[in-house]
């Protein structure tokens, strides 16, 4: 089940060691951006070069190109592509799973290869996904300290009020 945004939070700590992380990456790629999008659309964090286009309006359609993937690939009988790779002519992206929570999003021209992104992605992916699961436990510990019965006795309270 996809989480969104709103049902986690990371600390300063959780941001500086997550903008780290994607800092060593793109020096290492040689690639030009990174950006983390979680799979309900919302755009986390951008690293590196700033993009020329509306970078919330491009998260919405990463997570949807996403989750349109993730479709495609159950009928053909896989449980999810993990991974995806649109080259253009002078721009290309890759886009990796992240934690299953999260898309990591990378932007890069001529000035490096699919094959360097390729290989630098999956240690910045292993990386970034026991940096997420760190935060998202602690989500779900903080959810599991709610009042187990919160809403107890509001259904009844209702049907009283329009009695």
């Amino acid at each position: 089940m996809a989480v969104s945004a709103a049902s986690w939070s990371f600390t300063e700590d959780d941001y500086g060691a997550i903008t780290q992380s994607l800092q060593r990456f793109l020096y290492e790629s040689n690639a030009r951006c990174a950006l983390l999008v979680d799979r309900t659309g919302q755009l986390v964090t951008t690293v590196g070069e700033a993009p020329t286009f509306d970078a919330t309006a491009f998260a919405t359609l990463t997570a949807a190109d996403f989750s349109a993937n993730d479709q495609l690939a159950r009928l053909i009988g896989e449980r999810d592509f993990n991974t995806l790779f649109h080259q253009g002519e002078k721009e290309s992206m890759y886009l990796a799973d992240v934690a299953r929570r999260v898309i990591l999003v990378v932007l890069f021209d001529n000035r490096t290869t699919l094959g360097l992104v390729r290989l630098k992605m999956k240690l910045a992916v292993d990386d970034l996904t026991k940096l997420f699961q760190q935060v998202f436990s602690r989500g779900s510990a903080d959810g599991a300290a709610a009042p187990p019965n919160l809403l107890a006795g509001a259904e009844d309270e209702i049907d009283r009020l329009f009695q």
